[in-house]
């Protein structure tokens, strides 16, 4: 099943020199086709009751509902994380869209019967004796606009709870935040039970809470300082990349 990929802005767009909206970049990134344009504007604005009333419109009219999910919930998700990698949106926005999307997602798969066909599986967490889940929220968001499952753990984890998530799941990877320093140790625990399982999947850890020396200790970590960088990531994990080959790229590289 094909992605949609928002296009880049016209020329014409970046030629006027005035000062563009989120509103009028997004005006000129959504699909052509009529229907699949109302659900990615209505997934845009975060509209979690017009996601829905667009879709049960669209498939009471025959419209397959797991193409809608590619075509029109994922590329209005599509649009909020690229316009959010151009810092003309906020977390509020990804969050609200976010809800939007997953609702959309969940009706889809109510109404076709079928799951639809996802890229690869993600478990995500915030570590354990730390509540704060901002930057989880925003790695998870950007996963799913993607087309990437992720398993949310939630926050406060404990270590044995991300193990039995990741045996059980079998993600490409792991992705843990911490805000708390102390609460970061926790990371290395999880880090060599994953060994002792002879699980070897790249470990992300990511938050204020870590820093680049921490996480390089960790056999199966990955430094990850800037959320935006997740699904990147992703994708070059199911193209076949080496945890050695993601710190070089993301880490070494960014030093």
């Amino acid at each position: 099943m094909s992605r949609y990929i928002p296009p880049h802005p016209t020329g014409d767009l970046m030629k006027t020199g005035k000062e563009i909206t989120p509103e009028e970049m997004a005006a000129d990134l959504y699909p052509s086709d009529t229907t699949e344009r109302r659900i990615a504007e209505a997934v845009f604005n975060g509209d979690e009751d017009e996601v829905i009333s667009c879709l049960k419109e669209a498939i009471d009219s025959g419209s397959d509902p797991l193409s809608l999910i590619d075509k029109g919930l994922l590329a209005g998700m599509s649009i909020v994380s690229s316009l959010y990698d151009r810092d003309m949106l906020y977390l509020p926005d990804i969050i609200m869209a976010s809800n939007a999307m997953k609702d959309g997602i969940e009706y889809c798969k109510e109404r076709s019967g079928k799951t639809p066909e996802l890229k690869g599986k993600v478990v995500s967490y915030v570590v354990e004796g730390d509540i704060h889940d901002i930057g989880k929220k925003i790695v998870a968001a950007l996963l799913v606009a993607k087309g990437f499952e992720v398993i949310d753990l939630g926050s406060d984890v404990p270590v044995n709870e991300v193990i039995d998530s990741v045996k059980r799941e079998h993600p490409i990877m792991l992705t843990g935040t911490a805000l708390i320093t102390m609460a970061r140790y926790s990371f290395k625990e999880v880090n060599d039970k994953l060994l002792e399982e002879g699980i070897k999947i790249p470990f992300l850890c990511g938050g204020g809470g870590v820093n680049r020396d921490f996480v390089s200790s960790l056999e199966l970590g990955v430094y990850c300082e800037d959320g935006v960088n997740v699904p990147e990531i992703a994708e070059d994990i199911i193209n076949g990349a080496t945890i050695k080959e993601l710190i070089r790229k993301y880490v070494i590289f960014n030093i």
